[in-house]
């Protein structure tokens, strides 16, 4: 199991810090914000933990499929700490239970927000309590899935466009930026990781 096994736990860590990842576009014209993909291990499954925004009218992510994560604080004195603290404020998940592995790149979105990713691990297993004012529903999907489904897609060495680049998961679907980063992460551990720890 990747997350179990220290052997793996040290490609997955490899993986990321070998990869080449998406660069920090000018700052001036984006805001910044951070998100944490985080995985966990329940029931002998590695999952990755996403959440559905929450169904309010008017709000412009409603019911979109995020990671956790938000904007850059001036008081925040990383991209890295930024990640924490939203992911501590939506899902009570302290930066004491993640073990970091590092920034996955940037992504912009259409809104003008340029997002940095940090992949994590979640040190602990069991149900999440989030703030149901920002998120509906959070959901631990099986990393085979997304690898599946990028392999079944053809997305493998490609990046599709906007309306092609879906995941989809029971009653979701994962589109834009979100997608986006999964992509990334997918082509990072696909090659890399998966043939030798996801056993």
């Amino acid at each position: 199991m990747l997350l179990k096994n220290s052997g793996c736990h040290a490609l997955l860590t490899m993986a990321v810090k070998e990869a080449n990842h998406p660069e920090e576009p000018n700052g001036s014209l984006f805001q910044p914000t951070s998100v944490m993909a985080l995985f966990s291990a329940e029931e002998q499954e590695i999952k990755l933990i996403l959440i559905q925004k929450a169904d309010i009218k008017g709000y412009p992510w409603r019911n979109q499929m995020a990671f956790p994560g938000g904007n850059c604080d001036p008081e925040d004195p990383t991209r890295e700490a930024t990640a924490l603290r939203e992911l501590e404020e939506e899902m009570a998940i302290p930066s004491e239970d993640v073990d970091m592995i590092g920034s996955i790149g940037h992504f912009q979105t259409i809104n003008n927000k340029d997002i940095e990713a940090f992949l994590g691990i979640w040190k602990k297993m069991g149900d999440i309590r989030f703030d149901t004012s920002e998120i509906s529903k959070v959901f631990k999907i099986p990393l085979i899935h997304l690898i599946k489904t990028h392999q079944e897609k053809n997305f493998t060495g490609r990046l599709p466009g906007l309306y092609e680049l879906t995941y989809p998961y029971e009653d979701v679907v994962i589109w834009g930026v979100t997608a986006k980063i999964i992509h990334h992460l997918m082509e990072i551990l696909i090659p890399r990781v998966i043939s030798s720890c996801y056993k």
